[in-house]
């Protein structure tokens, strides 16, 4: 196998751990400097293969690259673009083709969730369907953990810890105040199609009757009239009604509480959020109590100062793979995490094709919600319990992280020609 240079880039929305993938594939590529010269990472994701963008990692010494493991965001930074048919916008793969060959790059390594799998599965058709030789492994990373085949996706362990303990802290908050002030509070989590975030509020409960006294998920279709009397019913109970809501909760027709209907990501996503104001505003109207609410947002997926081992583990272990795959000769596949034993918690590092996971998403399984549908069975628990365990605290200075700060040195352009995306 002729030495080449490698292509990473990071994609979609970011995790505290992505940077721990980035950690695990550039250290990884350095062992095999037979085969990989040098580690080029696309500024912004595959817009900077596509724009000439290109940062040389090689400049950054080996204390930097072990500091991105415990540094949160993109380092490199990441991007929504999704690549089109190779019908209907050839110069898209021309482009690719024309920066891979001016630098000589045979090795294309894609950090993300579906969408970029489907990006990383298209580059992986370039070898074959326009004659240029590249191999290209997609690496997966998503907080939804809506990647199928792989038990979960770097990135979700640690959104999931993050939510089960600001649901449980601010849960004793609201308890403390709840006699004379706040009845109701909401925290509102990230999750399009997919439950697994907000069923990770469930976590903060240890026994029956703790906050959360309801979830609200995706997949279960909302009910206005259900939801209200859950949530009375837990207010004349306890003294208080904590909620998680996933944003992507519809009614049953399929629309979403709250989306925006003119608003699109450049995945052709509806832009969401804001199912909080409209739970509240409902409570209020209907039941008279008081409220807050809190929206998680960026800070779900950034927190990296309480970011799970597990997920941490989980996330460099496939940047390590991805290029263990590749040097081995293995091509249009993605690293995914096997669960080998749930008591103890074991896993293990196997493969999927990228044909079959690109596009594709992994619902909550229905045994994994409660009957009434507003909490998470045991079987659930079972599942997100091994996900949270550990802490991975990056070092500190005066009283503050330390975080990686890159050299972003850019390789010198060779083409002459812009591209616009």
């Amino acid at each position: 196998m002729a030495k080449k240079n490698a292509f990473y880039a990071q994609s979609g929305g970011v995790t505290s751990v992505i940077n721990a993938t980035a950690c695990g594939l550039i250290e990884t590529a350095r062992r095999y400097p037979d085969l990989i010269n040098n580690v080029y990472a696309g500024h912004n994701g595959i817009i900077g293969a596509l724009t000439e963008d290109l940062i040389d990692t090689s400049a950054e010494d080996s204390a930097t690259i072990a500091a991105l493991k415990h540094t949160p965001g993109g380092a490199f930074g990441s991007c929504r673009y999704k690549l089109k048919d190779l019908e209907s916008n050839r110069a898209e793969y021309e482009r690719l083709i024309e920066v891979f060959q001016a630098h000589d790059i045979g090795y294309f390594f894609y950090n993300g969730g579906g969408d970029s799998q489907d990006t990383a599965y298209k580059v992986s058709q370039i070898s074959e369907k326009m004659g240029y030789p590249i191999t290209c492994i997609g690496i997966p990373k998503t907080i939804d953990n809506d990647l199928p085949f792989t038990d979960a996706c770097p990135g979700f362990g640690s959104v999931a810890k993050y939510v089960a303990i600001s649901t449980k802290e601010a849960a004793l908050d609201i308890q403390s105040m709840c006699k004379s002030s706040t009845k109701v509070f909401i925290l509102e989590v990230m999750g399009r199609h997919a439950g697994w975030i907000a069923a990770a509020g469930g976590l903060a409960a240890e026994k029956a009757g703790d906050p959360p006294h309801l979830i609200l998920f995706p997949e279960t279709a909302f009910d206005e009239t259900k939801f209200l009397a859950k949530v009375d019913e837990a207010v004349k109970q306890h003294g208080y009604c904590v909620i998680v809501a996933s944003e992507g909760t519809s009614h049953a027709d399929g629309s979403l509480i709250s989306a925006s209907t003119t608003v699109v990501d450049a995945f052709g996503h509806q832009q969401l959020g804001g199912i909080a104001p409209v739970l509240t505003k409902l409570i209020k109207d209907n039941l008279g109590y008081k409220y807050h609410y809190a929206v998680s947002d960026y800070l779900q997926r950034a927190a990296r100062h309480i970011s799970s081992k597990v997920d941490v583990d989980q996330a460099y272990a496939v940047g390590k793979a991805a290029v263990e795959f590749a040097v081995n000769g293995k091509n249009a596949v993605m690293p995914v995490i096997q669960r080998d034993s749930q008591a103890p918690y074991q896993w293990s590092i196997g493969e999927a094709c990228l044909s079959q996971v690109a596009n594709q998403e992994k619902m909550m399984p229905a045994d994994f919600i409660t009957e009434d549908g507003f909490g998470i069975t045991q079987a659930a628990r079972d599942y997100l319990e091994p996900l949270i365990q550990g802490e991975d605290y990056p070092p500190y200075k005066d009283g503050m992280p330390v975080y990686a700060r890159l050299k972003m040195v850019p390789v010198a352009k060779k083409l002459n020609t812009d591209f616009k995306v």
